[in-house]
């Protein structure tokens, strides 16, 4: 009796080192596995989004019109790679009524940081760098408030069908993102009517106008 046991200890611990190496063997595997799709994951190239913003700001530039537009530019994957933004436009036309009106050729004049006045209570647009490329990446998206600037084209009722496009590094597509703008009477005369640095907020989220497909993505004046 005492001799069949002492035999079976040495299978137990032979069955058990088995056990013990494989299940070594299968976690080194799955942690290859692991790295390797890390590795591949790192070295793609990164998926860059533009999410346009609710508010879009206008206002008069001398003879002119300025556009203060600030998207979020970011990638959701990491990557060892980074984007490389070079150039970003605007892009205004005139739609029905207005079709045969002249397009603005607005350019990225500047980037602007807003800041808020204590003493006007009012909020305030300061410049905060020239038009240069930048860089995004997983942990560093992008928010620049750019300043487009057309100086001898001023805005006049009716419906205008726009685009911001970013231009990547390399021979990447482009990014673009589509939205309308449209111009009431009312807040055309109310630009036209106010001081050359007023700043006037136009607006694709309320809900009074949201809930109309006339308006669908559009910009509206908030007072409308």
């Amino acid at each position: 009796m005492a001799h069949g046991d002492e035999g079976a200890t040495p299978r137990r611990r032979g069955w058990f080192g088995s056990i013990h190496a494989w299940a070594a063997t299968a976690a080194a595997v799955v942690a290859l596995a692991i790295s390797l799709y890390n590795l591949a994951e790192l070295q793609q190239e990164p998926t860059i989004e533009v999410k346009l913003p609710h508010l879009m700001r206008i206002g008069p530039a001398g003879k002119g019109t300025l556009i203060y537009f600030q998207p979020t530019v970011s990638t959701r994957h990491k990557s060892q790679e980074v984007e490389v933004i070079g150039d970003v436009r605007l892009r205004l036309k005139p739609t029905g009524s207005i079709s045969s009106s002249q397009s603005p050729k607005f350019y990225w004049q500047s980037n602007g940081v807003s800041t808020f006045d204590f003493e006007t209570d009012e909020i305030r647009i300061e410049w905060s760098g020239d038009p240069a490329p930048f860089l995004v990446s997983q942990d560093k998206p992008q928010q620049p408030m750019f300043q487009f600037q057309d100086d001898s084209w001023v805005l006049q009722p009716g419906r205008y069908e726009g685009f911001i496009q970013l231009s990547r590094s390399g021979n990447r597509k482009p990014l673009t993102e589509d939205f309308c703008l449209i111009m009431s009477k009312r807040a055309t005369a109310e630009m036209r009517g106010g001081g050359e640095r007023g700043i006037y907020f136009f607006r694709n989220d309320l809900p009074k106008f949201t809930s109309s497909s006339k308006y669908s993505n559009c910009y509206v004046r908030e007072t409308d």
